[in-house]
């Protein structure tokens, strides 16, 4: 990646910028995570989405445990530059919770709890050795 192009990317005060993770295929929004610039240029450099993972306190390559890696096939960002989008192959899912998307929960205004609605991808028990 060209760093006159990232050095127009605005990352906020703590580095950070909101990435969203989408299919290339058929557009669903897979994830969305924050990233830093380092994490930008390095999925750009690698073709893979690497992240900040909150829950092992560290840098983890999305992929890295389940093998549901998400090659990168496109980098954009909105007409301010202060969000991005990164257009990915992924592989089987997602979601740590066994979905394609991490965003299977829709609003039920008529229920008290959040409705699934998709099917799991994978059983996360078995991916990850619980």
């Amino acid at each position: 990646m060209q760093s006159e192009q990232i050095d127009q990317v605005k990352f906020d005060s703590a580095g950070l910028i909101p990435a969203i993770v989408q299919d290339v295929v058929n557009g669903e929004m897979l994830v969305m995570v924050v990233m830093n610039r380092g994490e930008v240029v390095k999925a750009m450099s690698k073709g893979k989405v690497d992240t900040y993972s909150r829950s092992r306190g560290r840098l983890a390559l999305k992929g890295e445990s389940s093998g549901h890696f998400q090659h990168v096939k496109e980098f954009r960002t909105d007409c301010d530059r202060d969000v991005a989008l990164f257009k990915v192959e992924q592989v089987v899912a997602a979601c740590h919770e066994g979905y394609r998307s991490c965003f299977f929960r829709q609003y039920d205004s008529a229920g008290r709890e959040w409705k699934t609605v998709a099917k799991k991808a994978f059983d996360p028990d078995a991916v990850y050795k619980k």
